[in-house]
């Protein structure tokens, strides 16, 4: 099977900035990792994309379309800092997989919106683009997320199973990859996004390190039991979140601490919950994303759920690398006509391709779907 050389973008909704990750993959279970890097976002362009936040796909306006194209133009720049520090040539790239930056997420009014021009990305950076990943699904009946799971499915070859990767980003979400490789996955409830944006508003801080503010408050009881009487936790799997879905000043009266704390427990019980939608009881959890980085998160989490938890990072792969590296598998994947999300994962009747392509020539069999 051919063998591609690929950048995989991705922008999450902490909006920390771009993460560039270089892999060689058939998409498939060849995957070998060669370089990764983030990148910030500079406040500038940080507060034109939250201003985007919640603008459905026919609200586009001319400050989101600008918003848009410096967004693209950080991915283009990121990506040529990578190609620079490892001395590699555009021309040797097969292609990017451009994820965007979501801004609104709504597949039961039938539309997902990620900011990121895949035209504007192949122009800037001479290597074809594949981006909206996640349009075909919602259109298809799908969530349109997580679009992970199949990547995960292909790391969890030579571990122990069942097992479960936790993706603690903005939201945080699960695969469940059985013993005969069968896929669950859906998102859980929130991740970092509203602890990281109390941080903010109170601190001027992104986010809380390593859950010291937290630590140092008492969760409230009676705002937490609200939380978690939102009815998404009621609703069985597939399942996902938009950024917003949990905005609500509940917790506004709350100091710094106890509100950081309760928002990390809200994270904590959300995932834990999550647990009686698997097949079967999960003999390890994996966990990945920045949220991993929170060791209050994880003392909590390793309370709740009952099995082994483990970073990512233990068994030999980069966790803040994880979604980058994803998307330029998919984009392998997608040039290919391969499924990228399945009935169990996104709730799509059955397996499903997706993707646009720019920048392809048509006339090279290597770069056809």
């Amino acid at each position: 099977m051919e063998i591609y050389r690929v950048i995989g973008l991705m922008s999450g909704t902490s909006l920390d900035g771009v993460d560039v990750a270089l892999l060689q993959t058939d998409g498939e279970a060849r995957i070998v990792r060669e370089a990764f890097l983030t990148v910030p976002y500079d406040a500038e362009l940080r507060e034109e994309i939250r201003a985007c936040f919640g603008t459905p796909p026919d609200k586009l306006d001319e400050k989101a379309r600008a918003a848009e194209r410096r967004l693209t133009e950080a991915h283009a720049q990121a990506i040529n800092r990578l190609l620079k520090e490892r001395s590699v040539q555009p021309q040797d790239i097969d292609m990017i997989g451009f994820h965007g930056q979501t801004i609104s997420h709504a597949p039961d009014k039938g539309y997902t919106c990620q900011l990121g021009d895949g035209a504007l990305l192949a122009e800037l950076t001479g290597i074809p683009v594949v981006c909206d990943f996640r349009t075909a699904d919602v259109k298809a009946g799908g969530q349109g997320a997580p679009l992970a799971p199949v990547y995960h499915q292909a790391l969890a070859a030579a571990e122990e199973k069942p097992l479960v990767f936790l993706n603690i980003g903005g939201v945080a979400n699960v695969t469940y990859v059985g013993e005969n490789d069968e896929l669950v996955a859906f998102d859980t409830g929130p991740g970092n996004a509203l602890l990281d944006d109390w941080m903010l508003k109170k601190t001027g801080q992104a986010y809380d390190t390593d859950g010291k503010s937290a630590r140092s408050g008492k969760a409230d009881a009676v705002v937490l039991q609200k939380l978690l009487a939102h009815p998404f936790f009621a609703m069985r799997p597939p399942k996902s979140l938009d950024r917003g879905d949990f905005a609500s000043k509940d917790w506004e009266h709350l100091n710094l601490e106890d509100g950081a704390a309760t928002l990390a427990d809200f994270t904590v019980e959300s995932i834990a919950q999550a647990a009686r939608h698997f097949p079967a009881p999960p003999k390890q959890w994996i966990l990945t994303g920045g949220g991993r980085h929170n060791d209050f998160f994880v003392e909590k989490l390793k309370q709740k759920i009952g099995a082994a938890v483990r970073h990512i990072d233990d068994i030999g792969i980069d966790g803040d690398a994880t979604e980058a590296e994803a998307f330029g598998y998919l984009a392998v994947r997608s040039m290919r006509g391969l499924p990228l999300s399945f009935p169990l994962t996104t709730g799509v009747p059955q397996p499903l391709t997706g993707g646009k392509l720019y920048g392809f020539e048509p006339c090279r069999e290597k770069k056809c779907p």
